[in-house]
Formats: C-alpha cells, sequence, structure tokens
C-alpha cells in the first residue's frame, strides 16, 4: 500500500546511491525530470551523467545533493530548467535525508519535492497587486489633498479675480493702477489654470469638451513641459500650420500630454529628444488607426528613449502595469490617457521598439467649432447695467459671496446675501427672488440640496450652483453650474443660459 501511495503521489520521491545512481523514482519525479531537463530517467541511470550535455544544470544538482549525501538532513529550495533548451523552468521546495542501512552506514540520499512554480507565481502576483493597490490608494489620497486644497485656492482667488476684474471694467482707473490691475489679473488668471490642472490632476473634473487650439494649449505648456522632461532631454514641438482645433477637454487633454512626457522623460534617463506633434492625416492613415469614420488630429508624443517590446507595448494601457518598478510608478497614466482619447471618440496608438523610442499617437476628433476667443472679447459681452430683479446670494465665506454680490449689483440686480442654505430657507419665505447663486460645499446643508428645495417650494426660480470643484457629486445634469473662480463676464454668461425660464415673481 505504502508503494502505491509513494508511486501515485503528486510529489517527487528520489532516492540515489553515493554515486549518484538512482535507486528509486516515482512517476511524479520521472515526468518532473523530463520536463524540467529535457531527460526522461529510470532506476539505475545516474543522475549527473544524464545532465552531461547541461553543465550549469548538473552543477545546481550536485549543489543540491551534496550535502545530503555528506550525511546533512536539510529543506531548502530552488529553481531548476533551462528555458533555452525547451525546457521549463519552475521552483521547487526540498527535503533531504540520508538513506542508511542496516548497520546505521550511509548509502545514499532520500529526496522529497514539492512543485512550489504556481504558489510562487501566485505569492508573486498577491505581491504585485498588493503594491498596485498602495500605489493607487496613494494616487486618491493625493488626489483627494490636492482638490481639497484646489477648491480652497478657487475660494481664495474668487474675491482676488473677482474684484480685479469689477476695478478693471469701471474704467476710471489711472494709466499706473490700470497697469497695476492688469498685472494682478493676468496673476490671477496663471493661478486659475494652475488650480484648473490641480483638478484635474484630482480627477476632480467632469469632461468638459470643446474646441481646443492644440498649438494655443501646447505652447502654454512650454515651460511646464521643460522643467518636467529637465535638462538632459531636447523638447521641440512640430504643429502643422492651419490646424483644425480638436475636440477635447482642454484641462484633461493637458494632464495626459503631462503623462505622456513624464513617461518619455523616464525612457530617457542619459538624455535625449522628446517631440511633440500634431498633424491632420489623410483617410488611409485615419482608416487605419481604427478609429470611426470622420476627421481627426492626431497628437504624438515622440521619445528616442529605450523603447518597448511588442509584448510590453500591448500591455502597457492595462491599469496596474507598468515598467517602472515598486514606488516609482503606478501604471495608470497611459491606461488613463488612452480612456480619455476613447472617451472623446477618439483612441490611442502606441508604436514602439526596443532601442528606438516610442510614440504615442492620440486621435482626437475634428471640432466642428471654432475656438471661442479669450476673455478680453468677453468684456463687453454684458449688457449695460439695468434693473434685472432681486438675486440671492448663498455662501459661507464672506469674500466670495460679497464679490459675488458686488458682480450681481454691477449686472443689475439687487442682491441679498445668506451665509448657508437654512437662513436662505428662511428669507426665500419671506420674500420673493428672480435669481438663486449658491455655493454648493457650506457648513450644514449643501447647495445641491438648496438647490432641489427650491425646485420643490419655489418652481421655475433659476437657480446657478457656484463651486470650487469643477466636479460635484451628486449634481444632476439639469442643475447649471459655475466654477470659482470666475469674473463678471463668466457670472453674466451663466446666468443668461438661465434666462427663459419662468420665475415664482
Amino acid at each position: 500500500m505504502l508503494a502505491s501511495i509513494v508511486e501515485t503521489t503528486d510529489s517527487v520521491v528520489n532516492v540515489i546511491d553515493l554515486d549518484y545512481n538512482w535507486m528509486a523514482i516515482n512517476r511524479a519525479g520521472i515526468d518532473a525530470f523530463e520536463a524540467v531537463f529535457g531527460v526522461r530517467p529510470k532506476v539505475g541511470d545516474n543522475l549527473l551523467g544524464l545532465l552531461a550535455d547541461q553543465p550549469e544544470q548538473q552543477a545546481a544538482v550536485r549543489a543540491a545533493w551534496d550535502p545530503a549525501l555528506a550525511g546533512e538532513e536539510y529543506t531548502t529550495a530552488a529553481e531548476f530548467g533551462d528555458p533555452s533548451r525547451g525546457n521549463e523552468r519552475r521552483a521547487y521546495e526540498m527535503k533531504f535525508n540520508a538513506v542508511r542501512d542496516g548497520q546505521g552506514r550511509q548509502v545514499g540520499a532520500f529526496q522529497f519535492v514539492t512543485d512550489v512554480t504556481e504558489r510562487r507565481r501566485g505569492e508573486a502576483a498577491l505581491l504585485e497587486a498588493q503594491d498596485a493597490l498602495r500605489q493607487a490608494q496613494k494616487m486618491e489620497a493625493m488626489g483627494q489633498l490636492t482638490g481639497g486644497v484646489a477648491h480652497d485656492f478657487n475660494n481664495l482667488l474668487t474675491p482676488i479675480l473677482g474684484s480685479l476684474d469689477l476695478l478693471q471694467r469701471r474704467g476710471n482707473l489711472s494709466a499706473r493702477e490700470a497697469r497695476l490691475v492688469d498685472g494682478a489679473l493676468q496673476s490671477a488668471e496663471r493661478a486659475r489654470t494652475l488650480v484648473h490642472r490641480l483638478l484635474a490632476f484630482a480627477r476632480r473634473q467632469p469632461l468638459q469638451s470643446g474646441p481646443v487650439d492644440l498649438a494655443v494649449l501646447v505652447g502654454g505648456m512650454a515651460d511646464l513641459i521643460a522643467s518636467t522632461a529637465g535638462s538632459p532631454v531636447a523638447v521641440r514641438t512640430m504643429i502643422a500650420a492651419d490646424l483644425q482645433p480638436a475636440l477635447a477637454d482642454a484641462n484633461q487633454l493637458e494632464m495626459a500630454i503631462l503623462n505622456l512626457c513624464v513617461n518619455a522623460r523616464d525612457a530617457m534617463p542619459d538624455g535625449g529628444t522628446l517631440t511633440i506633434a500634431a498633424d491632420c492625416p489623410d483617410a488611409v492613415a485615419t482608416a487605419a488607426a481604427g478609429v470611426a469614420p470622420g476627421r481627426y488630429i492626431r497628437l504624438s508624443v515622440i521619445d528616442t528613449g529605450t523603447g518597448m517590446d511588442a509584448e510590453t507595448a500591448a500591455r502597457a494601457i492595462e491599469p496596474f502595469f507598468s515598467t517602472k518598478g515598486i514606488g516609482r510608478g503606478t501604471g495608470l497614466g497611459l491606461s488613463m490617457v488612452h480612456g480619455l482619447a476613447l472617451q472623446l471618440g477618439g483612441t490611442m496608438a502606441i508604436v514602439s521598439a526596443p532601442g528606438l523610442g516610442t510614440r504615442i499617437d492620440l486621435w482626437l476628433p475634428v471640432s466642428g467649432e471654432g475656438v471661442r476667443q479669450a476673455e478680453a472679447g468677453d468684456e463687453d459681452t454684458a449688457d449695460e447695467p439695468g434693473f434685472r430683479g432681486r438675486a440671492l446670494v448663498v455662501d459661507d465665506e464672506a469674500l466670495v459671496r460679497m464679490t459675488t454680490a458686488d458682480m450681481l449689483e454691477s449686472l443689475g440686480y439687487e442682491v441679498i446675501e445668506a451665509d448657508g442654505a437654512t437662513e436662505a430657507e428662511q428669507i426665500l419665505a419671506q420674500r420673493r427672488f428672480d435669481l438663486v447663486v449658491t455655493d454648493h460645499l457650506m457648513p450644514g446643508r449643501t447647495g445641491v440640496w438648496l438647490a432641489r428645495a427650491i425646485h420643490d417650494r419655489h418652481p421655475g426660480l433659476p437657480v446657478l450652483i457656484v463651486s470650487g470643484y469643477a466636479d460635484i457629486d451628486g449634481l444632476a445634469p439639469d442643475l447649471p453650474r459655475l466654477t470659482k473662480p470666475f469674473r463678471e463676464a463668466e457670472l453674466a454668461r451663466a446666468i443668461a443660459g438661465l434666462a427663459g425660464a419662468p420665475t415664482d415673481r
């Protein structure tokens, strides 16, 4: 019975004499030896002799057995097999004992072996998954922290940008005062752009597609890209002349380009050239890219770095797949860029080869609209001030509330202020209003809650929600929003978007 059990067990049993000749071997042992070394052994064969043409494997086997043949009893682990010979490399845990005769003299050694290859692979996969989870948690924590900081900065920037805008619009400044205000406004606008980038990093912005001039977008990122790439990397841009605008979300596209530039930099540790190019390929090239019929802009980020083999390139867009090693990358960058391209109605393609660098192509639909002109053209969009009705401003930040009220008064509204949803409810119960402008994140009840309460109790009263976050959890698509910070013209456009809705007056 014992012999039958030994013969049929999945564990390997080997017994050899002091000259490495097999005294016994079970079926699992024969199969395992053949799989790893390409030779099918039998009792009487010499272990080292069968491996005479595999000197490295022969030396590894001798190193494992020699202590046992010297009388030691021990447990060890090792890997055997030479893939270059077509043999499978597998991992084993091995227990060795001396074999003695009736007089106690050692006549050989006994080996009991367990194949732990799959267990090792599972453990490695678990460690990789745990590291990916830790990296994802770090990114989530960074996103929450960044989003919170960006929200606070937006609250700080709202009175700064709004007050400077009001000063500039009134036009009664001296030349020196106008120059100072204009400089401060430019700095405030740069700060607003930076905060939008932070919010995009934190993924606190919904996708807001519109026409994007890639020459302007990439040009505006030039300093950021150069500082990210570092001095060993030369950065150049090749944007086709008269390129039509792409349909994209400018903030999200900036983050995608920055992600690709970081990857390119990491692929060129000794320096190289980073190229950002954009063109509008013909129908043949577009069809080859596998996108739906139509016209597309191809935005390319090209490096002269280490490149990737076909297998790595195929896996590059998998979430958490990274070639940067533990702690150096989340493996989320390319997957997010790929997801953005698909969400915009395009695609992403990777062309790479070891030693030849990498080219990432983002295919973005051509926008049917022209790029909207900058704020300078918005200065005169509002009508001449005149009484437009009564507005309620709700915000727990006094300076934000005051600035918003000043803008509304400049637009012709009589303004009443409330520092939260509770006070707003009390005021709304006593007076009639033509407009409510409310912050979202406030102590107690939120702006979304207030908007829904107004919808139920005062049907037709327009409500505009403003927030330091561009993405508001639970905000229904039909609730109009405006992102802080904002200027008077932007507030006016948002209110104009509410026009046509009846009020409860």
